[in-house]
């Protein structure tokens, strides 16, 4: 039998924890780190472009661990290896396996893909949707309703034949294309009945803050009325008070309330084994948030995440960076040019774009400066 002394030696031979530094200013932090070793999806040689999580065991890097004896699978040794972990922690310390999985393809992303990127947001993105598709709050288009599937019939399969632990608990973010995508990937599973399907709606996990339509989420009440076995949050508004098509959050402040999201999940649940269904932008902002490296992944695609949380009696401040005034133009653009902050170039005489809604719900005018656009929000 391995001693707690012996175990955390080999732990530390076996992975390493990219940890984040952490400085005494307040009271109460929780410090975060992705313990590797464990996933693909945390070497730097994996091609995130390329990689397919359907034909890697979720990625999931076949090895012995000093916790685990007899014929078990490979989610059976991680598993053990998970509670073994916990088991020897420090009071302080938690480690938890996050599912993180990307919503289908929206009919959003289509648009995108049609028009072109410059066009998309400089223009067409900031409007609900055209003459044949609405992409405010997008739905999944067919090609994401299938991406979803192949999610559900592998979570299935991984049950049958791996004896994958299953989600404990659920957490989506409030727009659409999360909540059908969370639904048809796990409703119609083999769950057991202490563990069912009832995910928690969180306006948190929702995708960075974008002047783009497809980011402003539909009220309190539609959601209760499409999924009503949901659990919605209590801090859920009725209508959305983050979205107003004409600001956006950068970087930091996104990563910011990525924290604050974690913070919750990591104070208030229990459980060991979690999913949570987002965006890209939102994982790759949860994932700098873990000290993980850069993955970005596909639409429908999942990425697991082994993580140490410390929960300790100071750290940094919290803090709340300004959103930003987004320029884009009253019509599909010239071009995009990598040289400038917003990168549109407008026809007419706006050289500096206009700042006000054109998705009907806002007149358009002239601004004389350029405001820096978030480059994280060019594809949701």
């Amino acid at each position: 039998m391995y001693t707690p002394l012996a175990l955390a030696a080999t732990a530390a031979i076996l992975v390493s924890a990219q940890t984040l530094n952490v400085t005494n200013s307040t009271s109460g932090y929780t410090s975060y780190s992705t313990v590797t070793g464990y996933f693909l999806q945390d070497e730097a040689t994996t091609n995130a472009s390329t990689f397919d999580y359907t034909a890697t065991n979720f990625g999931l890097i076949n090895s012995s661990y000093p916790a685990t004896t007899g014929n078990l699978t490979q989610w059976q040794k991680f598993e053990a290896q998970v509670d073994a972990l916990n088991a020897n922690a420090p009071l302080n310390t938690v480690y938890k396996v996050l599912f993180m999985g990307r919503h289908g393809e929206g009919y959003h992303n289509a648009a995108q893909t049609f028009y072109g990127t410059p066009a998309w947001n400089c223009y067409w993105g900031e409007k609900d949707g055209n003459a044949t598709t609405t992409w405010e709050d997008a739905d999944l288009t067919p090609a994401g309703i299938a991406q979803a599937l192949v999610a559900a019939t592998f979570w299935q399969h991984q049950i049958t034949t791996q004896l994958i632990p299953y989600p404990q608990s659920y957490y989506t973010s409030p727009l659409t294309r999360c909540l059908r995508t969370a639904n048809l990937t796990f409703s119609a599973l083999d769950l057991p009945h202490y563990y069912p399907f009832v995910p928690t709606v969180r306006e948190l996990f929702r995708e960075g803050i974008s002047i783009h339509t497809c980011d402003h989420r539909s009220s309190r009440s539609s959601i209760a009325a499409r999924f009503p076995s949901y659990a919605i949050d209590a801090s859920l508004t009725e209508n959305d008070e983050i979205w107003n098509g004409v600001t956006a959050e950068p970087s930091d402040a996104q990563d910011a309330r990525s924290k604050k999201v974690l913070d919750s999940v990591f104070a208030s649940d229990d459980h060991a084994w979690i999913s949570i269904t987002s965006h890209s932008g939102e994982i790759a902002s949860i994932l700098r948030v873990l000290g993980h490296q850069v993955f970005s992944l596909n639409t429908g695609a999942v990425i697991p995440v082994l993580v140490k949380a410390a929960f300790l009696p100071s750290g940094p401040a919290p803090s709340s960076p300004a959103y930003t005034t987004s320029t884009h133009c009253a019509a599909p653009p010239v071009t995009s040019l990598a040289s400038l902050a917003q990168g549109c170039v407008c026809s007419g005489t706006v050289v500096g774009g206009i700042t006000t809604r054109i998705d009907g719900n806002g007149t358009s005018s002239s601004s004389g400066s350029v405001a820096a656009y978030p480059t994280a929000y060019a594809t949701s």
